[in-house]
């Protein structure tokens, strides 16, 4: 278990991360959300000890990480693929960490076999694909079998079948019990992925839940009408509370009304229909809806 305790971490006047609270449990896959800037590197390199907060403490399994002398039995960790030295074959690099943990060598050949690159041991990490350093930072991550394990961006650089092999990696890992902590920006891995959500902006905490309860968030679902008389069934759907919208293909966005009462109304007053879809709420939505404040780099802004 991963616990964050008002945890804050200040760079001259810039709050990196402000306060932040937040529990990761065990037997699922929570996903760390949140736009660029928000401070979420930062925050998970202070709950592995690698930077120092300003104030308040994170936690694993009740003890800082920096405690745990052969912490890769307890924590597995990736959070930069490119951290590693080139000249090393994948063989020699996990052997080092291996030997510094106290792990059995057998362990290397395990975790490289599991990410698929048994047949690339030998060969030099420097030229690498971003793809093959991405297992091979998740093969170090697995090498301790620990108990709780943390990934930064995992999806980065990897093929179709790699994302597929993760993404049943994670939830095979949470459903042995383990804490799986994945930050990403891609909404539709978390929408794949998730079981929970954290999601920060400017290093604050915007929401801790599951990720069905944070998408219900966003303005809700929606259904898009096409009809010959747009004009007419805008009238008949906002007396009865609908908002509508038209849209610049010519089709209509309702709210406040189900597709079901649509087809009834539409259907009693003669109105003929074309299309009648529901569109519902979705992951990317709430984000972008509940994160809008907290952008730092906004494409197209005025200046």
């Amino acid at each position: 278990m991963i616990e964050v305790n008002e945890l804050t971490k200040r760079y001259r006047k810039v709050n990196a991360v402000n306060g932040l609270t937040f529990t990761v449990r065990p037997g699922q896959v929570t996903g760390f959300l949140g736009p660029n800037g928000a401070g979420k590197s930062t925050t998970l390199r202070m709950i592995l000890g690698l930077n120092d907060p300003t104030s308040g403490t994170a936690t694993i399994d009740g003890r800082p990480f920096r405690d745990r002398p052969r912490g890769l039995r307890q924590v597995g960790a990736l959070l930069d693929a490119h951290d590693v030295h080139g000249g090393r074959s994948a063989v020699a690099h996990l052997s080092a960490l291996a030997r510094s943990n106290g792990i059995p060598r057998r362990r290397v050949d395990e975790v490289l076999q599991e990410v698929g690159l048994a047949a690339a041991g030998r060969r030099r990490i420097g030229g690498f694909s971003l793809g093959m350093r991405q297992r091979l930072g998740i093969a170090a991550a697995l090498l301790g079998e620990p108990p709780v394990l943390i990934f930064d961006e995992p999806i980065n650089g990897l093929d179709p079948e790699g994302v597929l092999w993760v993404r049943g990696l994670f939830r095979r890992l949470a459903a042995e019990g383990r804490t799986v902590f994945v930050s990403s920006h891609l909404m539709s891995e978390m929408e794949n992925t998730a079981d929970q959500l954290i999601v920060i902006g400017r290093g604050e905490l915007i929401a801790a839940e599951s990720l069905a309860q944070f998408a219900a968030r966003s303005t809700g679902p929606a259904v898009t009408v096409r009809t010959p008389d747009p004009a007419g069934l805008t009238t008949l759907l906002t007396t009865e509370g609908a908002s509508v919208r038209p849209d610049e293909d010519g089709s209509l966005t309702v709210t406040g009304l189900d597709a079901a009462r649509i087809g009834e109304l539409a259907f009693h007053a003669r109105v003929m229909l074309h299309e009648l879809t529901t569109h519902t709420a979705s992951l990317e939505k709430a984000f972008m809806e509940l994160t809008a404040d907290s952008v730092e780099y906004l494409a197209g802004a005025p200046r």
